[in-house]
């Protein structure tokens, strides 16, 4: 596992240690609880940052931390004996790393930007969780969340046209980044080699897709085609298969 190291100055890190200014608060593990539990959470807390590019976990190493994301993306990868790497899941702020009760990373997990881990020690959040029902009850509401993205996430890959699938994921970090702007804006955290690995597309249809949805007035892009705004959620929710009414998997 990569070493884990003291929170650095990262452009956007949190500048707070007050759980009440946390910008996940209300998204994180941490979102029901309130006096005693939140404050023993906060006694046990810890902040961590990895620059982009840097692992912070390796699969199948020993992860003695749990904790949520509070800034920037990070990819989960699984390898095969052969030694090709599959792109498994993005985390986004508010999305947990790590298991209670597992003692090694199932995944590889390397930051895609910069990012800032809120931390816990698993084995003290481990002890939390049994006289914390409100902990585990956020704990098993993110968990089953986590399956039923992954579930949607096959009939993406099993179903979902090329154009379908680049909007799903669009769709996804502009709710997860911007949630109550409007329009809804956000950088992308995956280059369009990444986000044709996670799709299962190749780089040139991921470029064509977003192209094309930019030429159809779904979306809008700036900043070199690295930051995407969409003024209609619903028509973009309707290009990734959806039927519209502001729902969408994951």
């Amino acid at each position: 596992m990569a070493e884990i190291r003291p929170l650095v100055a990262l452009r956007g890190a949190m500048a707070t240690q007050d759980c009440n200014a946390c910008p996940i608060r209300h998204r994180a593990v941490c979102a029901k609880c309130a006096g005693a539990e939140l404050d023993r959470l906060a006694a046990m807390k810890s902040y961590r940052s990895w620059a982009a590019g840097e692992t912070i976990a390796l699969e199948g190493d020993a992860l003695p931390f749990v904790g949520s994301i509070v800034r920037g993306c990070a990819t989960l990868t699984r390898s095969l004996e052969d030694g090709r790497v599959q792109m498994v899941g993005l985390l986004m702020p508010s999305d947990f790393v790590g298991r209670p009760g597992r003692t090694t990373a199932p995944y590889e997990v390397t930051a895609v930007t910069d990012v800032t881990l809120c931390l816990f020690d698993r084995q003290r959040f481990e002890a939390l969780l049994i006289d914390a029902p409100q902990v585990a009850s956020r704990l098993l509401e993110m968990s089953l969340d986590e399956l039923d993205a992954a579930r949607d996430w096959m009939l993406l890959l099993g179903r979902k046209t090329a154009r379908e699938r680049v909007a799903t994921l669009l769709a996804l970090v502009l709710r997860r980044a911007a949630a109550d702007a409007r329009p809804l804006r956000a950088e992308l955290p995956l280059g369009r080699e990444a986000m044709a690995s996670y799709l299962g597309l190749t780089i040139e249809t991921v470029s064509r897709q977003i192209t094309a949805l930019k030429r159809d007035d779904v979306i809008r892009l700036e900043g070199g085609g690295r930051t995407v705004l969409c003024d209609d959620l619903a028509a973009l929710l309707i290009e990734a298969g959806d039927d519209g009414d502001g729902e969408m998997p994951g």
